[in-house]
């Protein structure tokens, strides 16, 4: 959290950055392909950055954005705030990649998550999750604003409000990479994205992002959603109309309490026709949803801890640190 500065974003967008339960991150791969996943935002009043994290176990999101610092987070999801009427909100900024003390990162991650997000740890005891290092350890992406859209009361449909950076702001720079090779993704994607396809439209309208003028990634809340053969349809507000090229279609739920999350994302090709944007997939990415039942929760944990575990020494050995201690915040 960069707190040199003190930020005068639109007063219309504080609310939802101070109390969203999520946020659709969106990152550049190596070849200029965005994509976007649900993230829990992070912002501090008086902060000049909004903060996401990923896993030290699972660094790619990280490790685009210190490669390719133009992000962008979308709040489009008000369920679990308790806002009413909220804005949709588009953030474009620069990231800001913190792993040079992963000790820290994880003490402020636990920190957070517990005042945040209390339920996710709700009824375990302390010892198990001191085991679930390979989940806890992070590393941190600071997000230094530049523009901000947002859509008064959620009305897609209509032209958002626009605020900018003032001239020549820039980002703090990132935290150096570590040596040698990042590591390979821990899951497989599906074969065959299209048993996927079937369960995501039950999630609800999705994230349809694609790049904008500029080259930065422009995520956007669709309005509507129909499955074709070769992919989705989706309908857009003015701003997506003329969605073009390559792309990543994003859907995601939660409940009002956050106790478990579903997922799943495809990438593809965007065209823009007569009926919305035409999305042809051409693979579904390999996701990480969480049951909202206690056993299947554990299952997953389970099933992902013998998955990732063994890549902790290896990632805190690339950045020349001990693997991080889970500890529960004083007080």
């Amino acid at each position: 959290m960069n707190t040199l500065s003190v930020s005068l974003w639109p007063t219309a967008v504080m609310p939802t950055l101070e109390r969203a339960l999520t946020c659709e991150y969106a990152s550049l791969t190596r070849s200029g392909a965005p994509i976007t996943w649900p993230l829990t935002p992070y912002y501090d009043p008086g902060a000049a950055t909004i903060d996401v994290s990923t896993g030290l176990t699972y660094p790619a999101k990280a490790e685009r954005a210190r490669r390719d610092p133009r992000v962008a987070l979308l709040f489009s999801d008000p369920t679990g705030s308790g806002l009413s009427d909220a804005p949709v909100v588009l953030v474009q900024g620069l990231a800001t990649v913190r792993d040079a003390d992963l000790q820290a990162n994880t003490d402020l991650y636990v920190r957070r998550v517990l005042e945040k997000l209390p339920e996710t740890v709700a009824g375990q005891p302390w010892f198990v999750v001191r085991q679930q290092k390979w989940y806890w350890s992070r590393l941190w992406i600071e997000v230094t604003p530049l523009k901000i859209l947002w859509w008064p009361g959620g009305r897609l449909d209509t032209d958002p409000l626009r605020w900018e950076a003032s001239a020549g702001t820039a980002a703090p720079p990132s935290d150096p990479a570590p040596e040698g090779a990042a590591p390979p993704p821990w899951a497989a994607p599906p074969a065959d994205w299209r048993p996927g396809a079937d369960r995501a439209m039950q999630l609800g309208n999705p994230v349809l992002t694609v790049r904008d003028a500029d080259g930065w990634p422009l995520p956007l809340r669709s309005l509507g959603v129909e499955r074709v053969d070769d992919g989705f349809v989706v309908r857009t507000g003015a701003l997506g109309a003329a969605a073009s090229g390559r792309a990543c279609l994003t859907f995601h739920a939660h409940p009002e309490q956050f106790t478990g999350q579903q997922n799943a994302a495809f990438v593809g090709t965007a065209t823009p026709t007569a009926d919305g944007v035409h999305v042809r997939v051409d693979r579904a990415l390999a996701d990480f949803s969480l049951p909202t039942g206690r056993f299947g929760q554990l299952r997953t944990f389970l099933a992902s801890g013998r998955a990732l575990t063994p890549r902790l020494s290896h990632e805190a050995a690339r950045r020349h640190q001990p693997v991080p201690v889970v500890r529960r915040p004083a007080g």
